[in-house]
């Protein structure tokens, strides 16, 4: 089987099909009652971790290429991203329709006057451009180098996801806690990327 071939057939079929697991078991779990006395609260916990954990999964593909080197992974990370804004707006469309019943005056108050819906609503605005954005046409249209500036916001919407998560459970802080802790270390590692390749660059020219 050819490189291109094994991308196609098997890895793109293979990551979408997992990706949509999750919302698959949370509708198996709505229709058999299989989720709690609050089911509005599982289905906006459920869709939000899943939002930052196909962030955090977006972003470490290009750390674990430059890595591994193994190059399949950056054909699937826009898949990854739109799953990402997949699960974000099952979320706020959770909040929107289940919990506000479409109330928007009710739901412009709420979005104002609680921090916490606001930096969440904040982030779910900024994943919207990278979604419109992410076919290869729109890549050629705005040119490669302010596909990659624009991309950028998608750490902006991941630190306010993890804010607006940590600000929503007060208490136990544990579970935001650890998503920043693994963004922590994904920037980390892009930011040592930056500083190497800066290295390289001026120990190349010191030389030439």
């Amino acid at each position: 089987m050819t490189h291109q071939r094994f991308i196609r057939v098997v890895l793109k079929p293979t990551v979408f099909v997992a990706a949509l697991l999750p919302f698959l078991y949370l509708v198996w779990r709505a229709v058999t009652g299989g989720l709690s006395a609050n089911p509005i609260e599982d289905i906006t916990l459920t869709t939000g971790r899943w939002t930052l954990r196909f962030l955090m999964i977006t972003l470490a593909v290009t750390p674990v290429r430059r890595l591994t080197g193994w190059q399949p992974a950056v054909r699937v990370r826009r898949m990854l991203g739109l799953f990402a804004f997949f699960y974000g707006t099952l979320h706020f469309l959770t909040y929107v329709v289940l919990d506000q019943f479409f109330a928007l005056e009710f739901i412009l108050a709420d979005i104002a006057k609680r921090p916490y819906i606001t930096v969440g609503f904040t982030a779910f605005v900024l994943m919207i451009p990278l979604a419109l954005t992410s076919t290869a046409a729109m890549i050629r249209r705005l040119g490669g180098r302010r596909w990659a500036l624009l991309h950028r916001l998608v750490y902006l919407s991941a630190i306010g996801g993890i804010v607006h998560y940590l600000w929503k459970v007060k208490a136990d802080t544990r579970d935001p806690l650890a998503y920043a802790a693994v963004l922590a270390v994904l920037l980390g590692v892009r930011l040592w990327f930056v500083v190497a390749r800066r290295m390289r660059t001026a120990a190349a020219a010191g030389a030439a």
